[in-house]
């Protein structure tokens, strides 16, 4: 990412401990930004030791309001915001027992609830001009059968950008989305197994049925985001917002 310099800025990443989160660090650390990541265990102290000197790792359930803004109140200023923390499950609405109401409970807390929190405290620290990109899905802009709860908060999340656009216009500051498709992280392989446990199939193959739809084939690494969000936070990018990036070889084209 030697084309980005990001050198005298600070990022804040939510859920960075390891999948596009880790990835999207590991970007702006080796672009020369000061970076903060977080994450809800201790796994993230791990990761922003491997990831370098310039990333502290901090250790914050993001639907904890009171704990995000004693994270945020620690830091001398943020110029990007990466909100990225997301909980995929799914929450089949024939199943029986309590465990899909709490699922789902859990979901809207911390997809919504918490990206909520962390861009409403992390706004107090940062100035004009800077730059907030959220995490959502091509998901976020279709369904799939029993991830209801997972599918109406990347919705959301786009809502929130597009209100967030308009709002936060009046201090040059752009709020735009990712809309990534398949990537070989553990949220998205664990909700692989399932849908392939749901319909009877191999996960070979239902992932090769998934790829194939794509315009151009093979399943996407984590590291391969994080030039997205590069570019969003870099003034290259200063004339964009509002808007939503789907990152996802071809499958949605919208």
């Amino acid at each position: 990412m030697a084309y980005f310099d990001f050198t005298g800025k600070t990022v804040l990443v939510t859920g960075a401990s390891r999948g596009i989160g880790y990835g999207v660090a590991r970007g702006f650390a080796d672009a020369g930004a000061t970076v903060h990541i977080l994450s809800s265990g201790q796994s993230i102290n791990d990761a922003a030791e491997q990831l370098g000197e310039n990333v502290t790792g901090h250790i914050c359930d993001i639907s904890d309001c009171a704990r995000v803004a004693e994270v945020i109140e620690g830091l001398s200023g943020i110029d990007v915001l990466i909100n990225n923390a997301g909980l995929e499950r799914p929450t089949p609405m024939y199943q029986s027992g309590q465990q899909v109401e709490e699922t789902f409970r859990r979901i809207i807390d911390i997809n919504i609830m918490g990206t909520f929190f962390v861009t409403r405290q992390s706004l107090r620290k940062m100035k004009n001009g800077g730059r907030i990109i959220i995490t959502s899905s091509i998901w976020g802009k279709t369904a799939v059968p029993e991830f209801s709860a997972y599918c109406a908060s990347k919705h959301a999340n786009i809502g929130f950008m597009r209100s967030l656009a308009q709002e936060l216009a009046v201090k040059e500051i752009t709020v735009n989305a990712v809309c990534p498709g398949w990537v070989r992280t553990d949220g998205a392989m664990r909700s692989l197994k399932q849908m392939a446990q749901r319909d009877g199939r191999s996960e070979d193959k239902l992932l090769d049925e998934i790829t194939s739809a794509q315009a151009l084939p093979g399943l996407m690494e984590p590291d391969d985001l994080a030039s997205t969000y590069l570019f969003l936070a870099s003034a290259a990018a200063s004339n964009i917002t509002g808007q939503t990036l789907n990152v996802d070889r071809g499958e949605l084209m919208s």
